[in-house]
């Protein structure tokens, strides 16, 4: 999910959650059950938002995860030309060195 995408769900479902709040504020009904209806649903948006939280955390672990993989095997893919060039290198010269003589 993109950036501006998660945003806009958080900000509709923040703003959906507020207003069922400031509803909730208003219907009649008995005080004591309003509050427990409000304190239900900010325990149930607490809880979506730790669930959002987590999800988010294991995403980027698992990107970051990848990254370092592919780090890894490009290090290793450079190292290994690296060390193929310079052993070409010394035998090109031991070569034209013996050819010198």
């Amino acid at each position: 999910m993109g950036t501006n995408r998660g945003n806009a769900l958080f900000a509709f479902l923040l703003g959906g959650a507020i207003g069922a709040g400031i509803a909730l504020l208003y219907a009649p009904g008995k005080g004591v059950d309003t509050r427990r209806r409000i304190k239900d649903g900010l325990e149930d948006a607490g809880d979506w938002a730790k669930d959002r939280y987590q999800d988010t955390k294991y995403r980027v672990s698992e990107g970051t995860g990848k990254v370092k993989q592919i780090i890894t095997d490009k290090k290793d893919d450079i190292q290994a030309a690296y060390e193929a060039g310079r052993e070409a290198y010394y035998k090109g010269k031991e070569r034209l060195t013996k050819e010198a003589l």
